[in-house]
């Protein structure tokens, strides 16, 4: 066996491989595009690894399908790397070939999605992003016009444009405001159409709509959900995917002191965002739930911020679990089933 480690970059990746006694038998710079990839690695089986990074996705499925076996690792694993202080692409290369060479757990491999699940939350991203801007142009224009004494009233954003029109405003700060209007009327057209090609997408994720029983779980997180881990069998226990999104509590252990500090933040942050915004939608839901009394009691206890976030990594572990046992969300479990009994 071989062992390859490419420190990818956009324009050109450096490239180091080791032979079976760690001694290196080539050092390469290859421009990182499919065609120049797929000549250099048409050759023997080799372990390769990779940082995690924005190429990192069509480049391992490119070496997986020309037959290598391919490790993806995060880079706040790779601490000889960051911390180096000789660091240069060549070094870097050669570091990763020489950890995959001793140990691939080491580097905790990541995963990437499959390339369908890849453009699905592309679509998800692309919509992130026009509600953003519709969210910051609103903002803006609001402000103008309180910094002139006027209100718009209401907060339904496809609606903003027409409260606007309504309002009897001087000509010329009409003017000023006016390209902002036709902007917006434009983008929640078009943000309109993308709910409705989200609706067609959840068609075909039957897992999707079993997620949104849950209280404060919609179309958008539980949709993202599923595209994000993408195989849910990937994990061993649904706690881990706490783990995964970033929102378990970081840990100093030392002898019989253990330290926990803030949440990791490791993982995809829109997820993570997605997961505390269902975390509030859930407390401000009117049903009452399990999970909704277990967050207020928290709150009560620590406030409201720890308690969103201790909701918002408890409802991930749910929705892995129903989604791997295909069981129904119930508000009250232990009551349920005691009623059962």
């Amino acid at each position: 066996m071989e062992y390859c480690g490419i420190d990818l970059h956009a324009e050109q990746s450096q490239i180091c491989i080791l032979d079976e006694d760690g001694e290196v038998m080539e050092t390469s710079r290859v421009r990182t595009s499919r065609k120049a990839l797929e000549r250099f690695f048409t050759r023997d089986r080799m372990r390769v690894v990779m940082e995690a990074g924005g190429s990192s996705p069509w480049v391992s499925r490119l070496l997986e399908s020309l037959g290598h076996e391919v490790v993806v690792c995060s880079p706040r694993r790779v601490r000889l790397i960051a911390e180096s202080k000789l660091k240069n692409d060549r070094v870097d290369a050669e570091v990763l070939a020489r950890l995959v060479r001793l140990d691939p757990e080491f580097l905790r491999p990541i995963q990437h999605r499959s390339e369908e699940a890849q453009l699905l939350r592309a679509n998800l991203k692309v919509r992130s992003a026009m509600v953003e801007a519709r969210t910051k142009w609103i903002n803006t224009i609001r402000g103008l016009l309180r910094s002139f004494g006027y209100k718009v009233s209401g907060k339904a954003p496809h609606t903003f444009v027409d409260r606007v029109d309504k309002i009897e405003l001087p000509a010329d700060l009409r003017a000023v405001i006016e390209p902002l209007l036709e902007q917006l009327d434009l983008l929640t057209g078009e943000i309109t159409r993308r709910n409705e090609h989200l609706e067609e997408m959840v068609k075909d994720l039957p897992e999707v709509e079993h997620l949104r029983g849950i209280p404060g779980v919609g179309p958008v997180v539980a949709t993202y959900f599923v595209l994000t881990i993408d195989d849910p069998n990937r994990f061993r226990r649904s706690r881990d995917v706490a783990s995964f999104f970033g929102l378990r509590p970081s840990m100093r252990e030392s002898a019989s002191v253990s330290h926990f500090g803030r949440i990791t933040k490791e993982g995809d942050p829109e997820m993570r965002r997605l997961l505390v915004q269902a975390a509030h939608a859930c407390l401000l839901t009117k049903a009452d739930s399990e999970l909704k009394r277990w967050a207020l009691a928290i709150a009560e206890r620590k406030g409201k911020g720890k308690a969103v976030v201790a909701l918002a990594r408890k409802l991930s572990v749910l929705m892995h679990h129903l989604w791997v046992t295909g069981e129904i969300y119930q508000a009250f479990p232990n009551k349920d089933a005691t009623q059962a009994a």
